[in-house]
């Protein structure tokens, strides 16, 4: 458990300094700030960041469908309360809700929902509301369309290699 924490801290810092990642997200807050109103504050910074990350999901996905149900398999193999303690071990604050979240996070295969607009859209205003930021607009369907679009221009920048894999 702990290595992969470490794995995903090192792969997370590699990604977001990426120039392909500066440039996606950056193309995604402008595209974000003109679909929503002119005094939405930081809301399009935050969707240009975890759009990036979640549209690179969605094309991942379905350039490799058959890998997103192993993954999911693989989940639900874990045991949750295994890796909660040894979480509460190494980390600085404890937490008892990693043992309902990895059982949720199975049940609920949300990434499979990236690759829909409307579906997409309803998991962000799950974000928005867990964040407590305005939903987003019915409307906003159509920036998620074109997001995947730049997102995919970035492909090859965000994961070099990838397809050779």
């Amino acid at each position: 458990v702990a290595a992969g924490i470490l794995q995903h801290f090192d792969d997370d810092g590699w990604f977001h300094k990426t120039p392909a990642f500066a440039v996606a997200s950056a193309e995604l807050t402008v595209l974000f700030r003109s679909a929503l109103a002119a005094d939405d504050g930081h809301r399009p910074a935050f969707l240009g960041h975890i759009l990036t990350e979640m549209q690179l999901d969605a094309v991942l996905i379905d350039r490799r469908p058959s890998l997103l149900p192993r993954y999911y398999e693989a989940c639900a193999k874990l045991d949750a309360e295994i890796i909660e303690d040894a979480v509460n071990r190494m980390a600085r604050n404890t937490t008892d809700r990693l043992r309902m979240f990895i059982p949720l996070f199975v049940r609920e295969q949300f990434l499979f929902d990236y690759g829909n607009p409307q579906r997409l859209l309803w998991r962000l205003n799950q974000i928005m509301r867990r964040v407590k930021l305005n939903p987003l607009p019915a409307r906003f369907e159509e920036a998620l369309g074109e997001s995947r679009i730049i997102v995919e221009r970035h492909v090859a920048g965000l994961l070099p290699g990838w397809d050779s894999m």
